[in-house]
């Protein structure tokens, strides 16, 4: 298989990894009630299932990047998805609440070390003719797993009880595992990086804190974007469930399929249409995030103040473009401020501050819920998203392509920048 249709088989090959993934992390939802009932669980019990999988995945993920950085995406993909195969498979056999607690910190632990990797890997392969798109349709995997994990979990829970999910799921994991080992490999250019390449995190760290665009766009893509998405994602179902007097399973449908479905379009569309536009310009790739944020968030704010029920797929599906725009351009424009040698560390450093702001904001959104209503808190997320665009905007003029003068020495030659980004 020549270079340029094996760059492609990679994307494929990862796309089902991060479905997986997606699926892994979502599962547990589904059979919330199940698992309630069983086990006699509180609901704050239920709560803390799912903050220590974040609190995990967020803490854990700057050390997985840099491990990603250090040591090769190719080892830490599929140690990473082997796993949280085995802790998703050990989940079945949990008999009370502290059990189940361990396996979520393990696959949060796990899962942290895939996604700064498998993104990392791409932007290997892929150069600035087909970065986004490559990047959209990897992304669109989440979404792909992010269904089937909420509707395939609750229906074999319902069918088979919760346990099968779990046991299906582990199992498959286990085995794309041992088969991903044998097509996947490291781009050619990242072997000789990774001899040549002696990085320590703390040096990365401060390279990293150190770069003003940088900085922005861990500011907005990371802080205010997680505390915006994460209040949606959190109570988008109880909102719609009190406002719209839905029921739980139409509202977890509503919730789901309209933004999934705008998501799908959006990470697509946002992928070819910067590709293209970047031959030209070289900030499209940062302008199309701007657009994305500017999409997700007015449409977001209507759906805090409006009780017309006929616009509301429309509305979901356009917070969910704007959402895939963004997703198809972040780590694209991350290469673009970050030498290759740091884009894992910095991706990895994004979803620490993504996770733990987003964790904190859907807590402060609970508290506001019973005084000022969740309407408000999605008005306020829209505000952070159109302040997450304004932020990125103001870097136009000061944001250019890096070119290997710009990078620390010793990170990566100027033939392997230049044979990277010619690739198309």
């Amino acid at each position: 298989m020549n270079s340029r249709s094996y760059k492609w088989l990679v994307v494929g090959l990862l796309w089902v990894v991060v479905m997986l993934d997606y699926c892994a992390r979502q599962i547990i939802y589904s059979v919330f009630p199940a698992i309630q009932t069983e086990m006699k669980l509180s609901s704050v019990q239920l709560g803390l299932l799912s903050a220590t999988f974040l609190w995990t995945y967020a803490l854990m993920s700057p050390i997985s990047g840099f491990v990603a950085d250090r040591f090769g995406r190719r080892k830490v993909i599929l140690g990473s998805l082997v796993v949280w195969s085995l802790g998703t498979w050990v989940t079945l056999y949990c008999a009370n609440f502290h059990q189940l607690l361990a396996t979520r910190a393990l696959v949060g632990i796990s899962e942290a070390f895939y996604l700064p990797a498998g993104l990392a890997m791409i932007a290997d392969y892929h150069g600035e003719r087909s970065r986004s798109l490559a990047t959209g349709i990897h992304q669109s995997g989440m979404y792909t797993g992010v269904i089937l994990g909420g509707v395939g979990g609750g229906w074999l829970g319902q069918c088979y009880g919760w346990r099968s999910a779990f046991l299906l799921l582990g199992i498959l994991g286990v085995i794309y595992g041992a088969v991903l080992s044998l097509p996947l490999r490291e781009a050619p250019n990242k072997k000789e990086e990774l001899a040549a390449n002696q990085v320590t995190f703390q040096k990365a760290f401060r390279e990293l804190l150190t770069s003003r665009n940088y900085l922005a766009l861990l500011f907005a893509a990371g802080g205010l974007a997680g505390a915006a998405y994460w209040i949606v994602f959190t109570w988008l179902p109880m909102f719609l469930y009190e406002r719209y007097h839905m029921t739980l399973a139409m509202a977890g449908y509503t919730a789901t399929f309209y933004t999934q479905i705008g998501s799908f379009a959006g990470v697509l569309l946002g992928g070819i249409v910067a590709d293209r536009w970047s031959r030209r310009n070289p900030t499209a790739r940062l302008l199309m995030m701007v657009i994305g944020f500017m999409i997700a968030g007015p449409f977001l704010f209507l759906m805090g103040c409006t009780s017309a029920i006929a616009i509301l797929p429309v509305i979901l599906i356009m917070f969910g473009v704007g959402r895939g725009v963004l997703d198809a351009n972040n780590m694209p424009t991350m290469c673009q401020i970050v030498p290759p040698s740091y884009r894992a560390t910095g991706y990895g450093v994004q979803n620490c501050a993504h996770f733990l702001v987003g964790g904190g904001m859907a807590a402060v959104a609970g508290a506001m819920k019973d005084g000022i209503g969740l309407g408000f808190g999605f008005q306020l997320s829209a505000a952070l998203l159109i302040v997450s665009g304004l932020v990125l905007l103001c870097l136009r003029s000061s944001f250019n392509k890096i070119t290997p003068n710009k990078w620390p020495a010793g990170t990566v030659t100027e033939q392997m920048v230049r044979a990277q980004n010619e690739q198309g």
